[in-house]
C-alpha cells in the first residue's frame, strides 16, 4: 500500500488497521512479509541524505566573496607576488576549513536526534515473540511495549489496559500521556507505565518523530544575517568591478596597441591592489570565527547549534514566547510549599501523601511528592 495510507490511521480502528496491513495479531508477520515491507518502506531509520566531505570543503570555495578572492589569488600568481598570494591562500583556506569543521559539528544536532530512536524491539513474528533491531520494524509488526521503552515507530495500541507516554519532546506536555486501547502512540515517546501490544502504523521519516527530524535538517533559509554580508559582499564587488574595468579600459587607450609584457605586469599589479584592497578577504574568516566563539560558549551551556547563523538570529530576540513546559524546562516537578487543612502540619500532610505514593511506578507526581519527604 502506498505510504500517504499510513496518514488515515489515527481515525481508523483496530480491525481496519489490521486488515489494512494484513496482519493478524495473535502471529504477527512472516520473514517474507517482513522482507518484502523493507524493501518497499525502507529500514525504520531516517534517511541519510548527507553530503560527501570532499563537496561540503569545495562549497566554501564557491560564491561570489570566494571567486573575487581567487581571482586577487590568481591576479597575485600572475605577477609572482608570493607574499600577497600566500596571504590570500591562507585566508581563502583558513576560512574553508573553519566553516567545515562548524559544520560537521553542528550535524552532531540531528545525530542526536537519531540516536532517541529505540535500538531493539520485541515484535511478534511467525508466532513467536522475539527481540529484534528496531531498524528492521516494517508497517504491520506487532510489538509490545513495557515501561520504559522509547516507542520505536508510529503505532496503533490494540491489545492491554493502559499506558502512560512521556511525548515532551514531541508536544512539549511536561506530565505523561495516558492512552488506552484504539489511541495512536508516537515513536520516540517513552513509556513510563503500564504494558501494552500495539501495531505499527508508520516507519522512519514517514513518523511523527521522522517528519520532525526532517524540519530541522531542513532548516536552511537564508537569515537576517546572510542577507547583510552578501549585501555587502555584493556592493564591494560591484564597486571594485567597476573600477578594474575603467582602470584597465583607460591603460589599454593609453597604450593604443603599444603592449608589452612590462607594462602589462604593472596593469595586472594595480588590479591585484586594487582587488585586495576592495575586496573583503578576510570578512569570511572573521565572520566565522565570530560565529565559532559563539557557538563554543553556547556549547558549555549544553546548547546544540546546528547552524552559525542561528546565533545571530538568537541575538536579535527580546522576547522569547513558549506556550508549553517540558521541552525548554528541565521536566521535572518538585512540591511547592504544602497548604494543610487547620489541625493538620504540613510534615504530616506530605507524609500522608508519601504513603499513597510509590516510586515503582514512576509517576510524577508520586515521584515529586516522595521528594519533598524532609
Amino acid at each position: 500500500m502506498p505510504t500517504s495510507d499510513l496518514t488515515g490511521s489515527s481515525s481508523a480502528t483496530i480491525a481496519e488497521i489490521l486488515a489494512k496491513f494484513g496482519t493478524d495479531s495473535k502471529t504477527g508477520l512472516n520473514s517474507v512479509d517482513v522482507q518484502q515491507r523493507l524493501n518497499k518502506y525502507g529500514p525504520n531509520a531516517l534517511a541519510e541524505e548527507k553530503k560527501s566531505s570532499l563537496s561540503a570543503f569545495l562549497a566554501y570555495f564557491w560564491g561570489p566573496i570566494p571567486w573575487m578572492i581567487e581571482a586577487a589569488g590568481l591576479t597575485a600568481l600572475i605577477v609572482r607576488d608570493w607574499g600577497d598570494f600566500t596571504i590570500i591562500a591562507s585566508l581563502l583556506l583558513f576560512n574553508a576549513l573553519l566553516g567545515f569543521w562548524e559544520e560537521h559539528e553542528a550535524s552532531n544536532a540531528l545525530d542526536a536526534l537519531k540516536s532517541s530512536l529505540a535500538l531493539k524491539a520485541r515484535v511478534l513474528r511467525g508466532g513467536k515473540w522475539q527481540e529484534v533491531d528496531a531498524r528492521t520494524l516494517v508497517p504491520g509488526d506487532i510489538i509490545r511495549l513495557y515501561l520504559g521503552d522509547v516507542i520505536p515507530a508510529d503505532c496503533k495500541l490494540i491489545q492491554g489496559d493502559y499506558i502512560s507516554v512521556d511525548q515532551s519532546a514531541l508536544t512539549g506536555e511536561s506530565l505523561p500521556v495516558t492512552k488506552k486501547t484504539g489511541e495512536d502512540a508516537y515513536s520516540g515517546s517513552v513509556v513510563k507505565q503500564g504494558e501494552m501490544v500495539a501495531v505499527i502504523t508508520a516507519t522512519g521519516a514517514n513518523t511523527f518523530f521522522g517528519r520532525t527530524a526532517k524540519l530541522v535538517a531542513g532548516a536552511g533559509s537564508v537569515s537576517h544575517f546572510q542577507r547583510a554580508v552578501m549585501k555587502i559582499g555584493n556592493f564591494l564587488i560591484i564597486l571594485a568591478l567597476v573600477l578594474v574595468v575603467i582602470l584597465v579600459a583607460s591603460r589599454l587607450f593609453d597604450m593604443r596597441g603599444h603592449y608589452d609584457r612590462v607594462a602589462l605586469l604593472r596593469l595586472a599589479e594595480v588590479v591585484l591592489i586594487l582587488l585586495v584592497a576592495s575586496v573583503p578577504v578576510a570578512m569570511p574568516a572573521v565572520l566565522s570565527v565570530t560565529m565559532a566563539l559563539g557557538a563554543r560558549m553556547l556549547a558549555r551551556s549544553k546548547a546544540i547549534v546546528s547552524r552559525l547563523e542561528s546565533i545571530e538570529e538568537l541575538a536579535g530576540v527580546d522576547v522569547l514566547c513558549s506556550d508549553k513546559t517540558g521541552t525548554l524546562t528541565q521536566n521535572k516537578l518538585t512540591l511547592g510549599e504544602a497548604e494543610p487543612w487547620a489541625g493538620t502540619d504540613a510534615a504530616t500532610l506530605i507524609l500522608m501523601a508519601s504513603l499513597a505514593s510509590r516510586a515503582a511506578d514512576n509517576d510524577p507526581i508520586d515521584l515529586a511528592v516522595l521528594a519533598g519527604l524532609k
